[in-house]
């Protein structure tokens, strides 16, 4: 089984940075053009379709309500896409406590769109202004750790109009790792730019922290992981392409092609989120 559990399929009317700047250069922009209508809505049978062609079994789809930064990208409007193909396709909620209010209230309500469809709660630090261990997120911590559903963080820069880049410091989610044992948590991007030694030394450290791939060239991660080594790496990995900035089947080639022993690639590329997110 392949999963991509990073996935950004936005409503286009509600973007705020410009397409181009969206989809970046390694995107296909003629795909993903085609899987809107006139208005700017993705049309499911299109994205269904699109992911299918790529080999995907599972995709993990975003949503984000960061107006500092990419715009509103609600759940409404994945949840639309997983009641066309729910074998396919799942969603991840989003929490902003500049937005949300109270957080863990908005969280429940995303958790319980599409009987089930919700397997994780992803904070983005960076987009959203906040910090990931500012206390106003701990109530949403606490609901995840309570109902079994891990968090993604996103780590690493973002190079967005109205970012807040020290937010992306894995280093931060030291303080929820302490304060909530239990909780499940994937650091997105592994750490992307300047801090790949320190997600990686969180995930091999801690059962409980996961890295995500996402945005990250697999031709690249020997060498961005070198300290470590990329079998260790790999044991600790998730599959993510950060689609539409990537093309899934590109990049499922990309880590068969790093020459790791099969177990560990079949982990990369779908087991190892199977063991992470519920109900997959």
């Amino acid at each position: 089984m392949i999963v991509d559990a990073h996935v950004h399929v936005a409503h286009l009317a509600r973007l705020k940075v410009p397409w181009e700047t969206w989809i970046g250069p390694a995107g296909d922009a003629g795909a993903w053009a085609a899987m809107y209508d006139d208005d700017g809505t993705p049309v499911p049978s299109r994205v269904s379709e699109y992911f299918a062609a790529e080999g995907v079994d599972r995709v993990l789809m975003f949503c984000e309500y960061s107006p500092k930064a990419t715009g509103w990208q609600t759940v409404e409007d994945v949840l639309q896409i997983v009641e066309h193909d729910p074998e396919r396709f799942r969603i991840v909620a989003n929490v902003n406590p500049h937005v949300h209010h109270p957080v863990a209230r908005e969280l429940d309500r995303q958790l319980d769109l599409g009987d089930g469809a919700t397997v994780a709660l992803k904070i983005h630090p960076v987009h959203a202004g906040v910090a990931p261990n500012d206390r106003e997120l701990y109530p949403a911590y606490a609901r995840c750790a309570e109902r079994g559903i891990p968090v993604i963080v996103h780590t690493g820069p973002s190079f967005f109009p109205g970012a807040t880049s020290k937010h992306g410091d894995p280093v931060l989610m030291d303080d929820v790792l302490r304060d909530f044992p239990e909780l499940v948590v994937i650091l997105a991007h592994g750490g992307r730019g300047w801090s790949y030694d320190a997600a990686a030394s969180l995930a091999l450290t801690r059962e409980n922290v996961w890295l995500d791939l996402a945005g990250l060239p697999p031709k690249r991660l020997p060498t961005y992981y070198a300290s470590f080594g990329i079998e260790r790496i790999a044991a600790r990995s998730i599959f993510g392409t950060d689609a539409p900035s990537a093309s899934p089947s590109r990049n499922v080639a990309g880590v068969r092609d790093l020459g790791l022993p099969e177990h560990l690639t079949d982990a990369v590329l779908g087991g190892n989120a199977a063991r992470v997110f519920p109900g997959l």
